[in-house]
């Protein structure tokens, strides 16, 4: 089996209801995610010899993560005051991206993983996001 992978780079900003330090208040990172692709080799037609070409992981990554996720602000659906803060933000005309879970890194590398996974049928095996250049999360299943 070989993995593959592809990197990105994005900004966003967010804050961390209820968090008892600093990322309590809104700011934001420039994250950098690594996509990891598994599988065999295709043994015939364009793609012969490639688990996947790295264009067509750009062009989903882009569509389904990037272009809503890049310069917005990232945010809990499920927390009251991170949501006023989105409507606010949207009254506004700036560009939010809400999720079902609190927007840590752990969270945000899995819900990447499902959504390519599910919404794009990559065969996915590994996100990595960093959130700063020395700390970041892996999500596997």
């Amino acid at each position: 089996m070989f993995r593959v992978s592809k990197e990105f780079s994005f900004d966003m900003a967010h804050i961390l209801d209820g968090h008892d330090g600093k990322c309590r208040n809104l700011h934001g990172h420039t994250y950098r995610l690594q996509v990891e692709i598994s599988g065999e080799l295709h043994g015939s037609g364009a793609k012969k010899g490639m688990v996947a070409d790295f264009s067509d992981i750009k062009a989903l990554v882009q569509r389904l993560i990037l272009d809503p996720m890049d310069h917005a602000f990232i945010y809990d659906t499920s927390s009251e005051r991170e949501c006023r803060i989105a409507a606010l933000l949207q009254e506004l005309d700036s560009k939010t991206f809400g999720i079902p879970v609190r927007t840590t890194a752990e969270e945000m590398a899995r819900f990447i993983f499902q959504r390519l996974s599910r919404e794009a049928q990559l065969p996915v095996s590994a996100v990595r996001l960093w959130e700063t250049p020395t700390s970041f999360c892996e999500y596997r299943e």
